[in-house]
């Protein structure tokens, strides 16, 4: 698929004051290659700066509690709203995205925004105050989030690049997991929220080495529209978003309380903990799997054995007490958590050139983070036990399989342009 901000270059050439064209490089001198690795980082850090927190929740949720004296409610009650806000920024870009032509400035706003409220929340200590100061927060994550994944959708190099958002996530993730906790217990409890601000200052400064990606113009647009394959039905999308959804949703219903999952087969803290770790640091592979083949093969059959191996991962759960067989479980599900998420926003990218599809999958992704733990929560709470969690889990987690022959079509579409 060709690069719409190389093709805008082609067509409209600089000239020297001398009349001759300017080579494409010394265009490009102040930006990195479009279509490079390092691209595919930086786009990444846009995408990921708006919900870091999501990677360092537990060390939030933990400073809030020890170090700030708030109750697990009252904690619970700042991160819902946090993530719930990024639900609706999230869902809202979604329908902008197409009115966005300079994306760039906006994403500049929404990262000042965002580290105004992480300064915020530094000097404010009123319970009544913060929860409000976080669903901003989280409305604007969600926003540059949809704004980033929209932008990685026209880039040309978007299997690459949503990998690389799952990678710089779970490192990002693994590092404050490491790191942070020590220091809040030696600088005090907003420490996170300096993580958070010093994100998106790196953030900022890669921005304006990201090369525009342009939305689509009127003639490329009809281009795309007279490619029967390429404007494939609604159900076809539907399903893609319905599937990311469903894979998210199983997945954290299940991890957000791995702890007391774990507690609940008699597993000692320390191995819990220990384990999450290292599964956390080796399901970066997956990502970088996915960045592989996301780019060189078809999206269909490496998808559907995905999506097999994480059903039977997570069935794994059922036998927690067998200490090899958590490992074991957190591992290959780790990996392909990292695996498939990058697969599905590839697919939901593929249904138009303007991003459009790729910010819903970014709503759907969200929407699936924010209910699996609420409906695990109420779950749990009424009397469910781990083990039928899980096999719920798993249960709708097979829902995700309808996704493979959308895939498979648009393979075939692929493949004919």
């Amino acid at each position: 698929m060709q690069n719409p901000s190389s093709s805008e270059a082609i067509e409209f050439p600089e000239l020297s004051p001398s009349g001759e064209n300017i080579p494409e490089t010394v265009n490009r001198a102040v930006v990195l290659a479009d279509n490079g690795w390092l691209a595919s980082i930086f786009l990444a850090f846009l995408s990921s700066a708006g919900l870091y927190y999501v990677n360092i929740f537990p060390v939030i949720v933990d400073a809030l509690m020890v170090g700030a004296g708030l109750s697990a409610e009252q904690a619970g009650q700042i991160t819902f709203a946090n993530t719930i806000g990024a639900v609706i920024g999230a869902f809202t870009v979604s329908w902008l995205i197409r009115h966005i032509p300079r994306w760039k400035l906006a994403a500049t706003i929404l990262l000042c925004c965002s580290i105004g409220m992480d300064v915020l929340t530094i000097q404010l200590a009123n319970l009544d105050l913060l929860i409000p100061l976080r669903l901003v927060h989280g409305m604007l994550g969600g926003a540059l989030v949809g704004l980033g994944f929209a932008v990685i959708a026209r880039s040309g190099i978007a299997g690459r690049s949503y990998s690389m958002v799952l990678l710089v996530q779970y490192t990002g993730g693994a590092i404050g997991m490491g790191f942070l906790p020590n220091l809040v217990v030696e600088n005090g409890p907003y420490v996170p929220f300096y993580a958070l601000i010093t994100f998106s200052v790196i953030t900022l400064l890669m921005l304006p080495l990201i090369a525009d990606y342009p939305l689509p113009d009127k003639s490329e647009r009809a281009a795309s529209e007279k490619h029967a394959d390429i404007k494939l039905p609604l159900g076809p999308i539907l399903v893609t978003l319905v599937a990311l959804f469903c894979f998210q949703f199983a997945n954290m219903a299940l991890f957000a309380f791995i702890f007391d999952l774990g507690k609940s087969f008699e597993l000692p803290l320390g191995f819990i903990s220990q384990t999450l770790f290292w599964a956390n640091l080796i399901a970066i592979s997956g990502a970088a799997l996915a960045a592989v083949t996301g780019q060189k093969l078809p999206l269909a059959k490496p998808l559907a054995l995905a999506l097999a191996v994480t059903v039977a991962g997570l069935l794994m759960f059922v036998c927690s007490g067998v200490h090899e067989i958590f490992i074991i479980a957190n591992i290959l599900t780790g990996i392909t958590w990292a695996f498939c998420v990058p697969y599905f926003l590839t697919m939901a990218s593929r249904f138009d050139r303007a991003g459009q599809m790729g910010a819903f999958g970014g709503f759907a992704s969200k929407l699936g983070l924010a209910c699996g733990p609420l409906f695990a929560g109420y779950f749990i709470t009424g009397g469910g036990s781990y083990t039928q969690l899980t096999v719920l889990a798993a249960l709708v987690l097979c829902i995700c399989l309808i996704s493979v022959p959308a895939a498979a079509r648009l393979d075939r579409a692929t493949a004919q342009q």
